[in-house]
């Protein structure tokens, strides 16, 4: 068996479940297998193998679903892809062979239902620059995430999951001169963004989670989207399906515990962690435009979004947005929630008048980080937070936010009940960065990292 070209990526992990992508290749016109088997960390012997024959369909990958786990417990596991030399083998016939598996082990642990800290990783915007169909300087892009390894093998708590919230590709990054539009092109920069070292060995040992945002697709998408971008956007969701959504808990399972890769109603998502939830928005290909509805959430995300809130009896509630959810910017804030006022207005009187404690809103796509505030002016029980992180990796040709680009010298939505007005409760980064967020018991502590790892800032939030 050979190592896969692209994964493990471990995806979505509960207490007794986990979903591995795992990418093979073509062998000439051979049929292609994909095999994963695991065990308790440090016993013995291993499971039975799961194949599953891989297709051009899928540009030859697979997302494994282990189930049947047992909670907070790590366990090792194997994968490879190979090409038997009998052609009319199945996926159930290649298990009786005499497979030498690869020899690198990987490992994961389940969650846990046990009410201690929890922490995770949180980043954004990661510029891989292509040339060719040949990405230029790949270690710039991949840097970052030797960091982010070194802080995950000690960390304490352990992490989590890590949360990339947003243009992990730039499907446009030469867009002035020879955008990317057909679909051999965008899955080439899925392979070349996802098999660097780096963020290879981050996806293959902690359970990751992705929403994507504009430049999945295209800058400022759907307001800059033309007649011809239908074709474009067919293109760019069928590689995101592949390669960011496909192991993420979107899809349900089968009655025999596979992934039914048949249903996909949005890609929109929650997950839980102990006493911590998570609701993980698409904030990017619902949106609707016109003058008498506008809404960067469908109306079917907006209502699941609030009974989460209003009945999820999680301690912290993080909720992903890949555009900010505030402070507004003072430019282009015609892309964020800043243009969708009377949705995000709805949101925050949810929380408000339903007494809703300790919301996060996590976001990134503006290339710089904060943390902020917003409270209530005639409501002192209201608060929500925000943690922005941004970016993994910038281009030299895109700048670094500044606390010049926020508007923060008047409130944010002024109602007839009081005014929301917000604060920085952090400085701005305006570098190459990442999130290492930790839930205690009582705080929520955001610590901020440059790429070569080292500590920019820390800051905590109260919990309530």
């Amino acid at each position: 068996m050979l190592k896969p070209t692209i994964g493990p990526i471990i995806g979505h992990v509960t207490t007794n479940h986990a979903r591995i992508f795992i990418r093979g290749d073509r062998q000439d016109n051979a049929t292609v297998f994909a095999g994963i088997r695991y065990r308790i960390a440090d016993t013995q012997q291993w499971s039975n193998g799961i194949f599953a024959k891989l297709s051009d369909l899928r540009d030859m990958s697979e997302v494994f679903a282990l189930n049947n786990l047992s909670s907070d417990t790590e366990y090792e596991f194997q994968a490879g892809w190979f090409s038997p030399m009998n052609p009319v083998h199945t996926q159930d016939s290649v298990a009786e062979l005499p497979l030498q598996w690869p020899r690198e082990i990987y490992r994961l642990r389940t969650r846990s239902t046990a009410m201690h800290a929890r922490a995770y990783i949180v980043g954004s915007c990661r510029y891989l620059r292509m040339t060719a169909g040949i990405a230029s300087l790949p270690q710039l892009g991949d840097r970052i995430f030797a960091s982010i390894n070194q802080l995950i093998e000690g960390a304490q708590p352990p992490i989590s999951a890590a949360l990339m919230t947003g243009d992990q590709i730039y499907v446009d990054d030469m867009n002035l001169f020879a955008p990317d539009r057909e679909y051999k092109d965008i899955l080439s920069k899925y392979r070349a963004a996802f098999s660097q070292p780096n963020i290879k060995r981050l996806m293959s040992s902690t359970s990751t989670y992705m929403i994507l945002d504009d430049h999945e697709i295209e800058d400022n998408w759907p307001a800059n989207a033309s007649k011809s971008d239908g074709a474009l956007y067919r293109n760019a969701m069928a590689a995101y399906e592949l390669y960011q959504a496909s192991h993420s808990p979107v899809h349900p399972l089968t009655t025999n515990g596979q992934i039914n890769r048949s249903v996909l109603e949005h890609y929109w998502y929650q997950f839980s962690d102990g006493d911590i939830e998570w609701f993980v928005t698409d904030s990017r290909t619902r949106r609707n435009l016109s003058p008498d509805d506008r809404r960067i959430l469908d109306e079917a995300q907006e209502h699941a979004l609030l009974e989460w809130l209003i009945n999820s009896p999680a301690r912290v509630k993080f909720v992903v947005t890949s555009v900010m959810f505030y402070p507004d910017r003072k430019r282009l804030g015609d892309d964020a929630w800043e243009a969708f006022p009377e949705q995000r207005l709805r949101i925050l009187e949810t929380i408000r008048t339903r007494r809703i404690k300790n919301v996060v809103f996590v976001s990134g796509d503006v290339h710089g980080s904060l943390t902020a505030r917003l409270t209530q002016s005639e409501d002192p029980d209201f608060e929500v937070h925000t943690i922005v992180s941004s970016p993994l990796c910038n281009s030299k040709l895109l700048p670094y936010a500044k606390a010049s680009t926020f508007m923060l010298d008047q409130p944010l939505v002024r109602t007839a009940t009081g005014d929301y007005r917000h604060e920085l409760t952090s400085t701005v980064v305006s570098e190459d960065n990442f999130a290492h967020v930790v839930v205690e018991a009582d705080q929520i502590l955001v610590n901020y990292h440059d790429r070569n790892g080292k500590k920019l800032q820390s800051i905590a939030i109260k919990l309530r």
